[in-house]
């Protein structure tokens, strides 16, 4: 079998390894080397640079309508398209004989979208999973091949939820190209409520203590690989970012009567317990603003603020 693939980030990386070792893979599509570090050189993606390591042609277009004449006389059967970060649009769709195959991470219609683990997490799913689906011109549309959930363990974060969805993936496509092997090719319409999960912009990471605990707790994990949550402080005559990197649900002594803001409790080794909205939450580490990371409690310490003060938040 003759297969394309699509795909740029980490992420991806183990998917093309699969197809490499199940198929004959005629290419590999990523996107542009773009510039990256203090000295902004151009870098390749970590699909290209492994693509090369395999010693597989690499295609990098702007746009993958620029190459559609040159893909389609590869005669590829298949395309499996992981994390790419640009659409397909009916032109690409049409190369591959059988089709165009998506993994993503959720279980569609659940969280179609740029960032489905994301959003799963900040609000707060006790499960998710995997879709391998039939891309068609619509976003996170189109017929399922196969699904399989995912728990969300309490603990778990956006990064080590991607690490076990990007597992279960893996499994995932190896069952699919079993299965197209055989000849079996099911086409199975999403059902159910669709949710969006789109692109995450700095305003999503604001963190706002006039809201549950809950809610912030949720939204830090959602955001463990960015974009960084933060509350905004007020200093001096202006304002900074205080980024929060870890938090747990807590509660504190006559919590229900404080207002949101307030510092209820201390731990010298570790952070301290805000009232939010509802109940509290306990900052655990945080960074500020251009600095390292440091214990909560450190950083309040800095600030000469104590239990019974408020953490000058810029409401």
């Amino acid at each position: 079998m003759k297969a394309l693939f699509y795909g740029t980030p980490a992420v991806a990386v183990p998917y093309l390894e699969l197809l490499a070792r199940r198929a004959e893979l005629v290419a590999v599509v990523t996107q542009p080397d773009r510039p990256a570090g203090r000295g902004l050189e151009l870098r390749p993606s970590p699909v290209k640079a492994k693509a090369l390591e395999l010693g597989l042609a690499v295609l990098q277009p702007e746009k993958p309508s620029e190459i559609v004449a040159r893909l389609a006389g590869l005669k590829p059967d298949l395309a499996v398209v992981v994390a790419y970060g640009r659409i397909l649009k009916r032109d690409a769709l049409l190369v591959p004989r059988l089709g165009s195959l998506n993994v993503h991470f959720s279980l569609l219609p659940r969280y179609r979208g740029a960032a489905p683990v994301q959003w799963s997490l900040i609000r707060g799913e006790t499960k998710t999973g995997v879709t391998l689906f039939w891309l068609d011109e619509g976003m996170d549309t189109g017929p399922v091949f196969l699904q399989r959930e995912q728990a969300i363990d309490p603990e778990d974060d956006a990064r080590t939820l991607m690490e076990k969805l990007q597992a279960l993936g893996v499994v995932l496509l190896g069952e699919a190209l079993d299965e197209i092997e055989a000849g079996r090719l099911p086409r199975r319409e999403q059902s159910g409520e669709p949710s969006a999960a789109p692109l995450l912009r700095s305003l999503d990471a604001r963190l706002e203590v006039d809201r549950p605990a809950i809610e912030l707790h949720n939204r830090v994990r959602g955001l463990a690989l960015g974009p960084k949550p933060y509350l905004e402080l007020r200093a001096g005559a202006g304002l900074t970012r205080l980024i929060v990197l870890k938090t747990k649900i807590g509660a504190g002594p006559g919590d229900e009567k404080a207002p949101p803001g307030a510092i209820l409790r201390v731990d010298p080794g570790a952070g301290f317990l805000l009232k939010c909205r509802t109940s509290c939450l306990w900052l655990l580490s945080v960074q500020p603003e251009g600095k390292k990371p440091v214990t909560a409690a450190n950083f309040l310490n800095g600030l000469r603020l104590g239990a019974g003060d408020f953490l000058p938040l810029c409401l």
